[in-house]
């Protein structure tokens, strides 16, 4: 009896919130007639974009509540409103999200008041319940239906604020643009590391070996002793430019996950770390390999993810976990350090986070003050 009474309680408050909302929806009419009055008289056309974000606002919060009641999220799927006065309008008026908001708002109006159906039911409720389950240890008869109420109330919520197939594709196609601007960033920035590393290293490295044979070559005649200190010099020098070339070529694709493969490329970037890192293959040693791409972003993510915390955590311990999924390979790493990552920090998290972007993942960080701070990355691929 008292689980009945407490869960329709909490029905109750969802239901009382529901109808709240309700009534400034009611409130909210004005606002929009102001708007559409406003847009065709064009002085006031500026007030159709802002009445439209604020529709977004009020579903968004229906949406939390009704998630909060259900226990599944209800995706949103609008299209961002920016740009000029113009660009903003067409916005407002051809986003398929604003078609599904007021087509909510107008259902909303009707079933929202559904609180009018459940206050009636508690004193029926306590008297025949108190007796029947009370009393003679029955099921609850009453109550429960105070329960079915929000359940309706919140399923047809979550019917109606459902982004269309035509929204969550423009959605989908905008998040694309997205990704696809950061991949474009993150190659430009490859490209000139790229070529920094080869100018300031390798480059620098040959030009002083090209001098020291030079010097050698004149040398050579009136002075072979110095003529072979040169040479032993320039030997010296090649092999330095041979060092920066192999730094280079690893920045592009180690070699390393080509011949031994992802777990066993980042058993030797743990192992070479300077940490005590577990590593734990998920059985991603047995079977086909990921593709290339994806092998090369989970591999970058972890030698960028050890580098953070050999440098900021303040702990010599961490954590990696690889894992085959039916969607893709997981990647994640694990510290029980000070915590606090912070991406605009220049940590390298941004990086990280547009190197899987551009591969369609998932990159997620969770660095709560005191640690741990633990990164999921999720890559989709095929096996």
């Amino acid at each position: 009896m008292w689980k009945s009474v407490r869960r329709a309680a909490m029905a109750t408050v969802h239901l009382v919130v529901a109808a709240a909302m309700c009534f400034g929806l009611y409130l909210f009419v004005t606002v929009l007639l102001i708007a559409a009055v406003g847009t065709l008289a064009v002085v006031g056309c500026w007030l159709l974009p802002e009445a439209v974000l604020l529709i977004r606002r009020i579903a968004g919060a229906k949406r939390n509540l009704t998630a909060l009641w259900t226990g599944r999220e209800i995706p949103e799927a609008y299209t961002p409103m920016t740009g000029t006065l113009r660009e903003r309008l067409r916005i407002s008026v051809q986003d398929p999200g604003t078609l599904t908001d007021f087509r909510w708002m107008l259902c909303y109006y009707l079933y929202g008041a559904l609180l009018a159906l459940a206050l009636p039911l508690w004193p029926l409720g306590l008297v025949v319940d108190g007796v029947w389950a009370g009393v003679l240890r029955r099921d609850p008869v009453v109550l429960p239906l105070i329960v079915r109420l929000a359940d309706t109330e919140a399923r047809w919520s979550t019917v109606l604020l459902m982004p269309s197939p035509k929204a969550r594709l423009a959605r989908r196609v905008e998040e694309l643009k997205e990704t696809r601007a950061d991949a474009i960033a993150a190659h430009e920035a490859e490209l000139r590391r790229i070529e920094r590393d080869l100018h300031d290293g390798a480059q620098a490295n040959l030009v002083a070996l090209s001098m020291r044979i030079g010097l050698a070559k004149r040398a050579y005649d009136r002075d072979p002793d110095a003529a072979r200190k040169l040479l032993d010099d320039a030997q010296t020098q090649a092999e330095q430019a041979l060092t920066e070339l192999r730094h280079v070529v690893r920045g592009i694709h180690p070699p390393i996950l080509t011949d031994r493969g992802l777990v066993g490329a980042v058993r030797a970037l743990a192992a070479g770390s300077g940490l005590a890192v577990r590593v734990e293959d998920g059985g991603l040693d047995e079977g086909t390999r990921a593709p290339a791409a994806v092998e090369a972003a989970a591999y970058f993510v972890v030698a960028e993810s050890l580098t953070n915390v050999a440098k900021y955590s303040g702990t010599d311990r961490a954590e990696v976990r690889l894992a085959r999924t039916r969607r893709g390979l997981t990647v994640r790493v694990r510290d029980e350090g000070r915590g606090g990552a912070d991406e605009s920090a220049g940590s390298g998290l941004l990086g990280m986070r547009r190197r899987v972007a551009a591969l369609d993942g998932t990159f997620e960080v969770t660095s709560p003050a005191g640690g741990p701070t633990v990164i999921d990355v999720e890559l989709p691929c095929v096996w």
